[in-house]
């Protein structure tokens, strides 16, 4: 069993900066997807990043893209989400969750059921 702990939400100005980070209670071997997702207030969860556990092909929403990076340290069993140039509209709780299958795959990293570990979310709030 799995647990993951995310950390590093909170308030900043629209064209700041926050890094989230996530920690798995377990070790997370190779064969992991891991991914960041979100939730808005009235709106339905959506794929953020993923990364697969170890290294390899990263995955990013559009509207993410060039503003958020995935990363990861193995050694700490962490995974991250630097975002750069936060917009309001990224306001939003964010969780991190995690799968085991060789890799993140383009076709399905974003969606909900392809991750059965989930954290409790962090919240994460953009004011203009």
């Amino acid at each position: 069993q799995v647990q993951l702990v995310e950390s590093g939400g909170g308030s900043v100005q629209a064209g700041g900066s926050l890094r989230l980070s996530c920690t798995a209670s377990a070790y997370i071997y190779s064969s992991y997807c891991m991914g960041w997702f979100r939730q808005a207030p009235g709106k339905e969860r959506e794929g953020v990043a993923a990364i697969r556990h170890g290294g390899g092909s990263t995955y990013y929403a559009d509207s993410v893209k060039g503003r958020f990076t995935i990363s990861q340290d193995n050694a700490q069993n962490t995974l991250y989400l630097q975002m750069n140039s936060l917009k309001p509209e990224d306001t939003a709780m964010y969780y991190c969750a995690a799968d085991e299958k060789p890799d993140c795959y383009s076709r399905t990293w974003w969606r909900e059921p392809e991750y059965m570990y989930w954290g409790q979310g962090t919240q994460v709030t953009v004011s203009s």
